[in-house]
């Protein structure tokens, strides 16, 4: 791999970007909300539609906005665990998306590596570990915070400018937050479609992870140029 001057570190969204995991978010919402099958349709598109985004603001919307009623005391902390309950097998079980891990061994030798999630953090860091991507990462960040927030503490906390960093993404909150920090961003659109990302602000999209990694030095020369 050759090494772009300029480019210290990459950071990845996870579900849909490293793991091919978004159906099996989507099944779990369905299923937190079966007693209103009349509105299965409208959760799963708020799920969608907002990727990227905290569970909890989700669940939080549902009720607000779909099913228009309060949430009961402590309803948000029972939703998180029955969800974690009924994705995280699947999630230890399923596929990585095409390319991903190849791609990460090679760049760990060359680029501090990060993974900015919307999941909660300590579940984040237990599926990398139990994915065995630990050895690749150098800090694995996940909600409450939002990627925004990951990016500026990724910043910070490392001593990296937005410049020398670059994030690879599937969700418009994924852009939003490399945008508002001012990272160069990457945004992965699988061939059965995917967000449509603004022009602007983004190096590239590709299909999988293994286009990144065949388009690599194009793709980060437009990035960090020399």
């Amino acid at each position: 791999m050759t090494d772009i001057v300029g480019l210290r570190g990459v950071v990845f969204d996870f579900d849909g970007v490293i793991l091919e995991s978004l159906d099996i978010k989507a099944r779990a919402f369905v299923a937190l909300f079966s007693e209103w099958p009349e509105h299965e349709k409208e959760i799963v598109r708020l799920h969608l539609d907002n990727a990227g985004v905290s569970r909890f603001d989700k669940f939080a919307w549902i009720y607000r906005d779909i099913l228009r009623k309060p949430l009961p005391d402590g309803g948000l902390e029972r939703l998180g665990d029955e969800f974690s309950q009924l994705v995280l097998d699947e999630i230890m079980r399923c596929e990585f998306v095409r390319g991903a891990p190849e791609l990460l061994e090679r760049l760990a030798g060359h680029y501090e590596l990060f993974v900015a999630s919307a999941t909660p953090e300590e579940e984040i860091r237990e599926i990398v570990r139990g994915r065995g991507l630990d050895r690749f990462f150098a800090a694995v960040y996940g909600s409450p915070a939002t990627k925004t927030e990951i990016l500026r503490r990724i910043v910070d906390e490392r001593g990296l400018s937005p410049a020398e960093l670059l994030f690879v993404g599937d969700a418009l909150s994924d852009y939003q937050g490399a945008r508002s920090v001012g990272l160069a961003f990457v945004g992965r659109m699988p061939a059965a479609g995917g967000v449509e990302f603004p022009a602007e602000g983004v190096v590239a999209t590709v299909a999988d992870l293994a286009e990144l990694d065949a388009r690599w030095a194009e793709i980060v020369s437009v990035a960090a140029p020399r």
